[in-house]
């Protein structure tokens, strides 16, 4: 057993700082006019700074009087006065008249390698200082992006960029961000900022590395885009194209084609024009954040009985052709205005009512509840809904290649059927007895007994839906096992852009 007396023995060291007379080490510190000279003690020093250990062993090599001279002109005098306490005694002042003090504390320990004082600074700073570092965000970053060492504030401020980039970019700007900063960042997961703006803010931020390239890329030679892609070329691997819509691919990224390697920019074509034909292995995966997550109820994303929010997210992903990748259904995906046209249980059951309130309107969704299950069978139809009474022609088939029909069985997002067409020019029934049918492949219809379909005039165009089922004949997927099944309800909506 021992006792131990280190407040003593901090107090006597302290003296001996303050001491003039068994000095051996001069050190100059700051620039002038505050230029200011510290008598200290080589041992003492050896012993407790690296850096200070090194620069004394080579000065002992040339000179032989005794007496060592320093500079360290970098470090503020009043600065180094504390980081002596704290070599000597052990102690560390926390009172100083403004945090950036606090700051130079750490550079300067980080400098002298101080370890023990850099680790407690960095924890200190983020638990106690935090509303400051987000004030002076700034300052703070540059600091901790000078040196390798100071791993946890970068962290630190990393994470807060990712969790309100808006707020820290208002009062600091992207653009001021050191390279190392930035791959930090749009590494992230949960970097909350949609993947189009971290592209955006990439870009501008490539710019103000050049301030003679102009934003517009339809001016750029060839020399403009080799020289905007070498300075990017850590960042673009890191954006994470494949969650991109195909309208913000088509207007944000196929004017800078030219920065992106030529079988990236080939496979994310292919992506578009035809959804599934790339690999998904080595396609980042989409991030984790929270931009797009409604705090509001579905009620207020989509006026449905049948459907909540993350279906209306996945169906949307589907008609702009997003990419959908192993973690995508975790984000929603909302930039349509699902507008009700029509709910049978409100509206009735009938080809009529379909085709009066339905009719004449692109781009629509139907949703169907399939009695008794949890199960939503629906389809979407780029083109508009007519009615056609001649049962005779062919003039109630509806050509596009753009409709497909799905199923979600269950509550799991990801077990789910897309069925896309493969016969485009029988892709969508608009015959009278139908309501919204696609091909023969999901069948909403009224027919008769004899499977004759009852003609316009006879007014069973008003009959309800007697025939519902599936089957696997102009689009590629079989969407459910068995054909046939009861509807409980359907609601049929217009997607408008927001």
């Amino acid at each position: 057993m021992s006792a131990q007396f280190f407040t003593k023995l901090s107090q006597n060291y302290i003296e001996l700082l303050k001491d003039d007379e068994y000095y051996d080490v001069t050190i100059e510190v700051d620039k002038d006019p505050n230029v200011k000279i510290f008598r200290t003690h080589m041992n003492i020093l050896c012993h407790r700074s690296p850096y200070l250990r090194r620069i004394l062993a080579s000065n002992k090599k040339n000179n032989d009087n005794g007496l060592t001279h320093i500079t360290l002109p970098n470090i503020p005098s009043e600065i180094f006065q504390i980081i002596l306490e704290y070599i000597y005694g052990g102690i560390l002042s926390l009172n100083v008249n403004d945090t950036s003090d606090l700051l130079k504390i750490l550079v300067a320990a980080d400098n002298l390698y101080l370890q023990e004082l850099v680790d407690y600074l960095q924890k200190y700073l983020i638990e106690n200082k935090s509303e400051w570092i987000e004030q002076h965000f700034g300052f703070t970053q540059q600091v901790s992006s000078q040196s390798n060492n100071l791993l946890e504030l970068q962290e630190f401020c990393t994470n807060l960029m990712a969790q309100s980039p808006e707020k820290i970019f208002k009062s600091f700007g992207f653009a001021s961000l050191s390279e190392k900063s930035l791959i930090s960042l749009i590494k992230k997961d949960d970097l909350q900022m949609n993947e189009i703006e971290i592209w955006e803010h990439v870009l501008k931020w490539g710019l103000a590395q050049n301030s003679t390239l102009i934003p517009d890329p339809k001016t750029w030679s060839d020399d403009d885009f080799k020289t905007m892609k070498n300075i990017l070329q850590h960042c673009l691997p890191l954006i994470r194209f494949f969650g991109l819509s195909s309208r913000e691919f088509s207007q944000k990224v196929r004017p800078y084609q030219k920065l992106l390697d030529q079988q990236v920019y080939e496979e994310l074509l292919n992506s578009y024009l035809e959804p599934g034909s790339v690999s998904n292995d080595n396609i980042l995966r989409p991030r984790k954040n929270k931009i797009n997550e409604i705090k509001i109820t579905d009620s207020h994303i989509i006026d449905s009985q049948i459907v909540d929010s993350n279906i209306v997210s996945t169906v949307s992903k589907w008609v702009d052709k997003v990419v959908i990748n192993n973690d995508n259904y975790r984000g929603l995906y909302l930039p349509y205005k699902f507008e009700l046209l029509l709910r049978g249980s409100r509206d009735g059951f009938t080809p009529k009512k379909f085709h009066e309130l339905c009719d004449d309107k692109p781009n629509t969704v139907t949703f169907i509840k399939v009695k008794g299950t949890k199960e939503i069978l629906g389809g979407y139809n780029p083109i508009t809904w007519q009615v056609c009474h001649d049962v005779y022609s062919d003039r109630g088939w509806g050509k596009t290649k753009d409709s497909f029909i799905f199923s979600f069985k269950n509550e799991n997002i990801k077990d789910v059927i897309l069925s896309k067409v493969i016969n485009g020019n029988c892709a969508i029934d608009n015959s009278s007895s139908c309501g919204p049918q696609f091909g023969k492949d999901l069948r909403i219809c009224s027919y008769g007994e004899d499977l004759v379909v009852y003609p316009y005039e006879s007014n069973d165009y008003t009959r309800d839906f007697n025939v519902t089922c599936c089957k696997k004949i102009h689009y590629d997927k079989m969407i459910r096992d068995t054909e046939d099944f009861s509807m409980e309800d359907y609601e049929v909506f217009q997607l408008i852009r927001k």
